[in-house]
């Protein structure tokens, strides 16, 4: 987070009615300055200076933040009982969820399951109807955004297409360092106004340095590639240093291979900066491949939340089974017997704690399935030859969809359309759920 500090000398924002918490030096109001913008700021009184920064510490929302360099972690987000309605409608129902000071994580769910609706609800964006939202320990209810010290990144850019690269960079740190008479045109010559100019421009080349955007700080947005306002986005963001980053769905418009590329960028700029990042995204290879840790939100509810490898291994309800992991697990009927299972009438050792007679699901991911020659009968309905890998998607009698297996890319040539094999289930690699999809442990 200190590859780019600014160095503002007072600069507070009256328009914005709170201190840039990256200022290093407080700014007495106009009318004790004299009222004039072109006069030489003469230092103050220590009296003066005292109560100037107590008044700033008043209304800032972390006070430890204020006239101070910024803690290396922070930006620690707690949810507690979050619950909306629009109307009758219920789209979040007592969410549960305590984000970790620098930490990445990824709010996973489809369409319309409510993951965007939380995270405006973070930003101050959209009032929550229950529950409670905290960063760092202070509570964030009824404060507007402004006054929340994050920065959202939306799926949109929303870049100025009249601005400048370096303009769109800057226009956080203007709203914030200079009052509205600071900002009209006739303003910029005078000494004040040009040292703040220097400061915000410093931050600026840093910021864009640290995103190699260097060489376009002079384009305009409809210059850009997709990529490119991607990172513009990502850089008005950071040269806030605001507590934490909130990310909806900010890969969607891009191809295939540039969500890929900014994957992998924007993992190294998490690890690079150490702040909070807050994803939202449908996308499970996004929140596989760059959390810490995943929240599922399905249909309004927080279903589990975990490592990624934790989550794809052993998950704690069988629609997060479903939702995570390409291709989707196999789902496939079981029972319950006096030493076991039965799986498509083929008896396993494996123990689930029920009685026997009881119907239960039995799921396992397509890499654990094998073909042999002795086992559960089906027939190939389907291949995907994706060149390193090969997907069979078998029909099996009692299972209504197809069950799918990967195999090696050398199974191609033994397998046709129709052909007849044989699955092979190991026990291990079973887990098991209750008809309502709870997980069952031993």
């Amino acid at each position: 987070m200190n590859t780019f500090q600014p160095t503002g000398r007072g600069l507070s924002s009256s328009s914005s009615g709170h201190p840039d918490p990256g200022a290093q030096t407080p700014v007495l109001p106009n009318a004790q300055r004299g009222g004039s913008l072109g006069r030489s700021r003469l230092r103050a009184p220590a009296s003066l200076r005292q109560a100037a920064r107590a008044a700033i510490a008043m209304q800032a929302v972390s006070p430890t933040v204020v006239g101070m360099e910024r803690p290396n972690v922070r930006g620690a987000v707690k949810m507690t009982g979050i619950a909306k309605q629009f109307g009758t409608t219920s789209v979040l129902r007592g969410i549960e969820l305590d984000i970790r000071a620098g930490e990445f994580i990824t709010i996973l769910g489809p369409s319309g399951c409510g993951k965007s609706t939380l995270l405006r609800i973070i930003a101050g964006l959209e009032p929550q109807s229950a529950g409670t939202v905290a960063i760092d320990g202070v509570s964030m209810d009824g404060l507007a955004p402004d006054r929340r010290d994050i920065a959202m990144v939306f799926q949109s850019y929303a870049l100025y297409p009249h601005l400048t690269v370096a303009e769109n960079i800057a226009v956080p740190l203007r709203m914030r360092r200079l009052t509205r008479l600071q900002r009209l045109p006739g303003a910029r010559a005078l000494p004040a106004v040009r040292r703040i100019g220097a400061s915000i421009a410093e931050a600026v080349q840093s910021v864009a340095a640290t995103l190699r955007l260097e060489s376009l700080l002079g384009r305009k947005p409809a210059q850009l590639s997709g990529g490119q306002k991607q990172r513009v986005a990502l850089a008005r963001a950071m040269v806030r240093q605001p507590k934490a980053f909130l990310m909806d769905e900010p890969l969607s418009n891009l191809d295939a291979e540039l969500r890929v590329h900014m994957r992998a960028e924007i993992a190294q700029l998490h690890r690079q900066l150490g702040a909070t990042f807050i994803y939202v995204t449908h996308d499970q290879a996004e929140a596989m491949t760059m959390s810490d840790r995943v929240a599922v939100i399905l249909e309004g509810e927080l279903r589990q939340i975990a490592s990624p490898g934790e989550l794809y291994r052993d998950p704690d309800d069988l629609r997060v089974a479903q939702f995570v992991g390409t291709p989707r697990i196999n789902v496939l009927p079981a029972t319950a017997t006096a030493t076991g299972i039965d799986v498509l009438g083929r008896p396993i050792a494996r123990p689930s704690g029920l009685a026997a007679g009881t119907t239960l699901q039995a799921a396992v991911r397509p890499e654990r399935l094998a073909l042999a020659g002795t086992g559960v009968p089906g027939r190939v309905v389907y291949r995907e030859n994706l060149g390193s890998d090969l997907f069979l998607h078998v029909a099996v009698d009692g299972v209504p969809t197809p069950v799918i297996v990967r195999c090696d890319s050398s199974a191609l040539d033994t397998t046709e359309i129709g052909a007849s094999v044989a699955l092979a289930i190991p026990s291990d690699a079973l887990l098991l759920f209750d008809v309502d999809g709870r997980r069952l442990r031993p």
